[in-house]
């Protein structure tokens, strides 16, 4: 009897290679994961192009008997080597179109004769062009049936079915392999068990896991297909939502000390002291984090919000707040600069507030501390004797918090600043150094549509800060296309020295430290996204600028006369505090640095920013990056230089960014261009994205009724007893490395 568990290779039949790829390449082990591997996309049969009315450049769906193959041989004009060509034609109703696919090595060439073999049916998608004055498709993609000279009786172009399904392949497999595997494993497999519940189907009107495998593999018309697609789309969607309402449970449960401010009035000294009043967003988070670190259980929040709009300020009212309860509060940051940029920052808004025990020092004040990993043993005694006596109120710093001999008197908030810099065990390795589970606000400016912090963040309560505060000025934004235009590099030269002789400062930024280095580089210190080589994969390689060389050029050409310096994570801890000292003081006019200078920077006289191979960024990056510049109510520029072709991905990554400057609206962009996983970050998963058939920008309505699904279920059957599958599979993920993911990002 054939199952769900059991093995692949019982539905597979005996071709050893086409079955090794599948189950190894593919990962498809189980008869149960070979039904769940989805089509991509479908053909609709009934609608093929017609042959004799083409024009130049149009897509191309054609159906029909290949003819007789011939490999060819050409020099090709680029590598000056023998290349391959195996042309070939196929014989469609009343018309024939030739075809032509390249290869560089003769295998490749030889393996495309067999599998093109004479008297082979298949439907070939691509765009049409002429050579010769016969139209042709150059390596179009298809999907073949049978293989030459066996009996096409199975399949073949008059037994098929409306829709033809195009699934995800590897090499070795043809769509055809996993179709006809498919096909019969849905023939021969009895029991399909339903993790839905019978109630929660009829509620939100799905259908039962055995009709929606038939109609997502073999559909008849497009609401068979989208009625199974939104099966399997809920049922994903509610397992994940499930595991999140979970933690999110299991949180409330662990008894934390409430931190209600009542041992002393450093809050109230410093917001006195603002000089500025606070913004209505501002206002109103403050409120949600003072009425969550009152309660008996954790807070467990996410602040997310626009460069600038403030963050850092609440997250320092919250931390004074719990200062103010006889508490302590650590700041995370994920590099050192940003930490000595946060240190500075806040003691300065702090004046003599962070002076506690000092000579000056105000009635209420604590001490602020730095911790980093580049302190030597002796910087780091004093800090750390004072965390363990509880002198200090507040510490800042990187990587270096997590050791073991970094010890608290009463750590009561966690303040974690761009998350997704950091692993999961980084993260969890901090709040375990409170005697009870502290309170944790995580911080991003990285905005977040609604339902990624649904679907990824779940068991965090999400707090948005969308206006900013007075005094941000508007930034404008160009692509420079070096591809059409390589000489306007010298007129974006000529803008940065006409800023500077205005007084302002400029922001250059690389995306290598070196030329000599390779793709992806130096982490700074700490297991983190790299830093300073940030890489996009559609991005062009090669050649790309690097600080040390562009610094150099800059200073004796192109800039020469202006006080140029270079930042990165390579330097010495105290050359970056240095560079930055004088960047913050004027005393430098144009800055070259890696991304470094990514986050948590400010320096209000900075105008211009100019991002050299800007295509090598991601989208909110480039607009981390950007708010960087026009912080103090003056203008700022920002000018995306790039060697990205006209119509690329990567282009039309540089052109949004120069469309907008809403946050929100390009971070939904980065997400429909480079999925869920990517744009989050890969140090919080060991997957491009954990999501399989979701996608969390264009399954909001089903990700919102899955949740709402998941805390009924829930309510009435905390343990799932009356859903055995369904709990099964909620265990399994909880297992897994996206459980990991989810609970603690």
């Amino acid at each position: 009897m054939i199952t769900l568990d059991s093995p692949v290779a019982t539905v597979l039949g005996d071709q050893k290679k086409k079955r090794d790829a599948i189950v190894e390449r593919l990962g498809l082990r189980t008869v149960g994961d070979l039904l769940h591997h989805f089509p991509r996309r479908y053909l609709k049969t009934g609608e093929l192009s017609r042959v004799e009315r083409l024009h130049e450049g149009e897509m191309l769906t054609i159906s029909g008997r290949l003819g007789k193959p011939q490999k060819r041989t050409y020099t090709d004009r680029r590598t000056r080597r023998t290349a391959y060509r195996v042309d070939t034609v196929v014989h469609a109703e009343g018309a024939s179109l030739r075809m032509s696919f390249f290869a560089q090595s003769s295998r490749i060439a030889d393996w495309n004769v067999a599998r093109l073999a004479e008297g082979r049916e298949g439907i070939f998608l691509g765009k049409v062009g002429s050579f010769r004055g016969e139209w042709q498709l150059t390596n179009p993609q298809m999907v073949l049936f049978g293989s030459g000279g066996e009996d096409l009786a199975e399949l073949s172009l008059e037994t098929l079915r409306a829709f033809y399904p195009i699934y995800p392949l590897t090499k070795g497999v043809d769509s055809w392999d996993i179709q006809k595997a498919i096909a019969f494993a849905l023939s021969v497999v009895d029991d399909v068990p339903d993790l839905l519940p019978e109630a929660v189907r009829e509620q939100y009107d799905l259908l039962d896991a055995r009709r929606a495998l038939t109609w997502i593999h073999a559909p008849d018309d497009w609401a068979e297909i989208t009625r199974a697609q939104r099966r399997f789309r809920f049922e994903e969607a509610l397992v994940t939502q499930l595991v999140l309402a979970r933690r999110r449970r299991e949180v409330r449960a662990l008894g934390a000390r409430a931190r209600t401010g009542d041992q002393g009035g450093l809050l109230a000294a410093f917001d006195a002291r603002l000089p500025f009043a606070l913004t209505d967003g501002q206002r109103e988070v403050g409120e949600q984090i003072e009425a969550d670190l009152a309660q008996d259980h954790p807070m467990n929040r996410l602040l997310q919000g626009e460069v600038g709009s403030g963050k850092t300020l609440v997250a320092l009212r919250a931390m004074l707040r719990v200062v103010d309860s006889g508490g302590q509060a650590a700041l995370l940051a994920p590099t050192e600069v940003l930490a000595q940029q946060h240190h500075r920052s806040i003691t300065a808004l702090l004046g003599d507030l962070a002076a506690g025990g000092m000579l000056g020092g105000a009635a209420d004040a604590t001490n602020v501390e730095l911790l980093t990993g580049s302190m030597t043993k002796a910087q780091r005694a004093e800090p750390m004797s004072r965390l363990v006596t509880g002198e200090a109120g507040i510490v800042i710093g990187t990587h270096a918090l997590l050791e073991e001999r970094v010890i608290f008197n009463d750590l009561g908030l966690v303040v974690v600043d761009e998350q997704h810099r950091f692993g999961v065990e980084q993260r969890s390795a901090l709040t375990d150094k409170a005697g009870a589970p502290p309170h944790v606000l995580v911080m991003t400016a990285t905005p977040i549509p609604r339902t990624v912090a649904m679907t990824v963040f779940g068991d965090l309560e999400t707090s948005t800060l969308t206006e900013l505060p007075a005094g941000r000025a508007p930034i404008q934004t160009n692509v420079v296309p070096l591809a059409e235009h390589p000489g306007w590099l010298g007129r974006v030269w000529e803008r940065v020295r006409e800023e500077v002789e205005k007084g302002h400062q400029a922001y250059v930024v690389c995306p290598r430290i070196t030329g000599d280095e390779q793709e992806q580089g130096e982490t700074d210190q700490v297991d983190l996204d790299d830093e300073d080589n940030p890489v996009v994969p559609d991005a062009p390689t090669g050649g790309l600028s690097a600080v040390e060389e562009v610094a150099a050029q800059l200073a004796e050409a192109s800039l020469a006369g202006l006080r140029v310096e270079r930042l990165h994570g390579r330097l010495p801890p105290d050359e970056k505090d240095r560079v930055m000292r004088a960047f913050a003081a004027g005393d430098v006019d144009v800055l070259v640095s890696t991304t470094v200078i990514e986050v948590g920077v400010d320096v209000a006289n900075a105008t211009a920013m100019v991002l050299l191979d800007a295509e090598r960024f991601g989208v909110s990056q480039l607009h981390q990056l950007r708010g960087r510049v026009g912080r103090g109510g003056l203008p700022g520029l920002c000018l995306l230089v790039s060697r990205a072709e006209q119509g690329s991905a990567a282009r039309e990554r540089l052109d949004a960014v120069a469309a907008t400057t809403d946050g929100f609206e390009l971070s939904r962009v980065d997400l429909e261009q480079r999925r869920e996983g990517d744009v989050l970050g890969k140090s919080q998963s060991g997957f491009r994205s954990g999501l399989q058939n979701l996608r969390v920008l264009r399954d909001e309505a089903t990700i919102v009724q899955a949740r709402e699904a998941a805390n009924a279920l829930l309510d009435a059957d905390a343990d799932l007893r009356l859903a055995p599958d369904l709990a099964t599979e909620v265990a399994r993920l909880e297992a897994s490395v996206q459980a990991d993911f989810i609970e603690k990002s």
